[in-house]
């Protein structure tokens, strides 16, 4: 099986696995217990999060873990978000998007930037809503899922601050965290991260806080994650994200060097006269998105899967929807829609498995269209 559906999930990785399997058979131990087993699970997690601030480049921040990606997105709005207006972008991933309508019908005022047509937040939109609305609290997500476009959070976040010192900066950074090298600014509050997109297990999240953010605890009980998140550590969980984590950052600058040419090669190889290329040159290279314009994505999909390749056709968590919302946002017709699939790489993809998967994606578009028999 070739396996281009990554951003949607990645295979855990097995060195990373193996690492953490003490945590289960030998240091299984509740962190919270007084006794030398809990106490050393303990330390481990602390070590885990020490780390995590360290590959991110934060002083400033603290870590909590969370169950997903998705959990620290609705931690991080619904737990800050104590009073006045609200903004955020047409391109977030539905765990932010509705969390934002959610917020609209508890009364709340809540505005929606528009988009570039790469996916990437209208920056002077956005300011232009923050400056005429009093805006409380933004969320601006880092590498758009379906688009791979890249926000410039740091600089957004900045520029925000200027017009309101007060205001709350989240951005959901589960698609750039371990894939695209970058350092995360003070003038980010918030920012969320996902374990399972980096070959790590599903069931483990994390949200980074601005120590200097107060928001309120999302689960009660026995007070841990600083009171904020109460519930018996996942120690197994937490320790092979930190394994899979320092695989990636070991490697990122490289990595990344490498899935851009995987992602232009993708990109001057596939079928000009039946593919329209959605995601921008200087979008992420782990996310491509294309149309095969004319025919059903969800189509092209399932003959390749029977190929022995697996692709996305848009957002995982938005599957059951005919168009992707993000993609409409961004100005594409219906039948750009129509045919839309995403291709997303991994660190561990390899070059003859790319040019096997846009072969076959060529081939088979050509079927569907009728070009070949």
């Amino acid at each position: 099986m070739i396996y281009l559906d990554n951003a949607a999930t990645t295979k855990p990785s097995e060195s990373a696995i193996e690492m953490a399997e003490k945590f289960n058979k030998e240091y299984f131990f509740n962190p919270s217990a007084l006794y030398e087993g809990g106490l050393f699970c303990a330390k481990e997690i602390k070590r885990t999060k020490e780390l995590i601030l360290k590959n991110i480049g934060s002083v400033s921040h603290e870590v909590i873990f969370t169950s997903c990606g998705s959990e620290s997105d609705n931690m991080a709005i619904f737990c800050a978000v104590k009073r006045g207006n609200v903004a955020t972008s047409l391109g977030e991933h539905a765990a932010v998007y509705n969390s934002f309508l959610e917020l609209k019908q508890r009364q709340r005022q809540v505005f929606f930037a528009k988009l570039n047509n790469n996916g990437s937040v209208n920056v002077d939109d956005l300011i232009k809503i923050v400056k005429e609305n009093a805006i409380d609290f933004v969320s601006v997500v880092h590498v758009n899922n379906e688009t791979g476009a890249i926000n410039d959070i740091n600089f957004i976040a900045k520029e925000l601050k200027k017009i309101n010192p007060k205001l709350i900066f989240h951005s959901d950074g589960v698609q750039a965290f371990g894939k695209i090298p970058y350092r995360i600014s003070n003038e980010i509050d918030l920012y969320s991260i996902s374990a399972h997109k980096i070959n790590a297990l599903k069931g483990l999240g994390v949200l980074l806080k601005n120590k200097s953010v107060r928001i309120s605890p999302l689960i009660y009980g026995g007070g841990q994650e600083n009171n904020l998140r109460s519930g018996t550590e996942n120690v197994f969980g937490i320790k092979v994200f930190e394994y899979a984590m320092q695989e990636k950052y070991a490697l990122i600058n490289e990595n990344f060097e490498k899935i851009k040419k995987y992602n232009l090669w993708a990109r001057n190889n596939l079928d000009k006269d039946i593919f329209t290329i959605i995601s921008s040159n200087n979008c992420s290279p782990y996310v491509l998105s294309v149309s095969a314009v004319g025919v059903k994505g969800e189509i092209i999909m399932h003959m390749l899967e029977k190929e022995g390749v697996i692709i996305g056709n848009g957002s995982a968590c938005s599957s059951k929807h005919k168009h992707s919302r993000v993609l409409k946002e961004c100005g594409f017709a219906d039948k750009v829609l129509d045919g839309a699939i995403r291709i997303s790489f991994s660190c561990d993809t390899t070059f003859e498995e790319v040019e096997f998967a846009i072969n076959k994606l060529n081939e088979n578009a050509k079927k569907l269209k009728g070009i070949i028999n």
